[in-house]
């Protein structure tokens, strides 16, 4: 008999439409294939809605903000029913860069140069610390979003425009930016799945780039690189799904630059739609859409 799955999708945060997209296209599948599916929002009614379904596993298809930073992780624990993806600790570190970025560093590895920007001191003052530390141009991005929400390159000349945006965020990271090629990797359980190039149209790969069709970014599997090179970024995955205590299916997002690989940040709940990057290294290896999908429930249930 088919197991009844309770899939967790929408949310309140910014990646909201994603997790709509990423919950119907999970439930459709499984659907076709005669699980007993319901859809749940994480509102007021989301624990009396679990009590009523009695669903074998949750299927955690919330992205961003209280989806995947630890909130909802620590809501599902009291109902001791199996959910996907990573628990609350991994979830919580994963999701703020900065101190994910800290354990990468800790664990020797390489990661962009950054500080932490909370607009305690002047335009002037910071345009000056960036010259000293990291120098022309940044990435700036709020630190506990995903999807490369509200995520800027800046010069000297932009850097004070694209700050005012971000205003609404208590902190900010700024972040020492690397060129190169957009290396993918996606890590399943203890096993390296594999990796993906991403050539962007745009300027980097932003969130236009990741869920737009018009974005035109072009994704090249298998990668051109080295063995050896191969291997290595797929070791550096690997390691950073361990160190951080990550569950289920993650994805790391890479720059290689000058022969290193930068670890930008990890991914514990990569999407699952049409235009996304785990299904897409997975079909490559031969493991369909519903198989990847009944993977990650089953591996949920290990973890009761």
């Amino acid at each position: 008999m088919k197991k009844k799955i309770l899939i967790l999708s929408g949310g309140i945060s910014k990646e909201r439409l994603i997790s709509l997209d990423t919950g119907n296209q999970v439930a459709k599948e499984l659907k076709k294939n005669g699980y007993k599916i319901k859809i749940f929002e994480p509102d007021k009614f989301l624990s009396s809605n679990i009590k009523k379904f009695k669903p074998d596993v949750i299927f955690n298809a919330l992205h961003g903000q209280f989806g995947e930073d630890g909130y909802i992780q620590s809501i599902l624990e009291t109902h001791k029913i199996p959910y996907t993806h990573s628990g609350v600790l991994a979830s919580s570190i994963a999701m703020d860069k900065e101190i994910s970025k800290k354990f990468f560093i800790k664990n020797k590895i390489i990661t962009p140069k950054f500080f932490v920007y909370n607009y305690d001191y002047k335009s002037f003052e910071l345009i000056k610390k960036i010259k000293s530390k990291l120098k022309f141009p940044v990435v700036i991005k709020p630190l506990n979003e995903g999807s490369s929400v509200n995520v800027f390159i800046c010069n000297k000349s932009n850097l004070v425009q694209k700050i005012n945006l971000l205003k609404n965020y208590k902190k900010i990271m700024i972040e020492q930016f690397i060129g190169g090629r957009e290396i993918q990797v996606a890590i399943m359980g203890n096993k390296k799945l594999g990796a993906i190039e991403l050539k962007p149209k745009r300027a980097f790969y932003d969130y236009q780039a990741k869920y737009s069709t018009n974005a035109k970014t072009k994704h090249i599997i298998p990668v051109d690189l080295p063995n050896k090179k191969l291997n290595q970024v797929l070791n550096i995955a690997h390691k950073a799904h361990n160190i951080i205590g990550c569950s289920g299916v993650t994805r790391s997002d890479f720059k290689y630059y000058k022969g290193k690989f930068y670890l930008l940040e990890i991914n514990t709940q990569p999407g699952m739609t049409k235009l996304s990057l785990v299904p897409e290294i997975a079909s490559y290896k031969g493991i369909s859409f519903l198989k990847l999908i009944e993977w990650i429930l089953k591996d949920a249930s290990k973890k009761k």
